[in-house]
C-alpha cells in the first residue's frame, strides 16, 4: 500500500488510517509506504506538531506516531523538492523518513510496481 500525504491538516488522520490498517490485517501481512510532499511533508519534520485535540486539549505529536509505525514496519518518505521549496533543514527530517527526489513521481513509480494507492 502507498499512503499519499500532501496536506499537513490531514496528516494526523492519514497516519491513524495507517495504524488502523495494520491493526486490521496484521503487521506481517502488508507493506506500507507513506509518501509525503507539499505541506504534508511537515509531518516528517522533527518537532512538527499537528492540530490540538478539542476534547483532550493535547497537541498531536507526529514524531511519536511515526516512530511507533516505523517499528511496525511502515516506511516513510519525504520529497526532496519540497525540502528545497519549503526550506526544510535536512537535519530536521525525521530519522525514519527517507528523502526521495519527488513525492509525486514516487507515488506513480510505486503504483507501476503494483502498490495500491490510498489518499486519506
Amino acid at each position: 500500500m502507498v499512503y499519499h500525504i500532501n496536506n499537513l491538516q490531514t496528516a494526523n488522520g492519514a497516519l491513524r488510517n495507517v495504524k488502523n490498517h495494520l491493526n486490521a490485517v496484521g503487521d506481517k501481512n502488508i507493506e506500507v509506504i507513506v509518501v509525503t510532499h507539499s505541506s504534508g511533508a511537515f509531518a516528517m519534520v522533527d518537532g512538527s506538531m499537528g492540530k490540538k485535540n478539542k476534547k483532550t486539549g493535547k497537541v498531536y505529536n507526529f514524531n511519536d506516531t511515526i516512530a511507533s509505525l516505523a517499528n511496525r514496519g511502515v516506511k516513510f518518505t519525504i520529497c526532496a523538492n519540497t525540502i528545497r521549496g519549503k526550506k526544510i533543514s535536512k537535519n530536521k527530517v525525521n530519522e525514519n523518513a527517507e528523502i526521495i527526489p519527488s513525492g509525486v513521481a514516487h507515488v506513480a513509480h510505486l503504483q507501476q510496481k503494483g502498490y495500491l494507492y490510498v489518499k486519506p
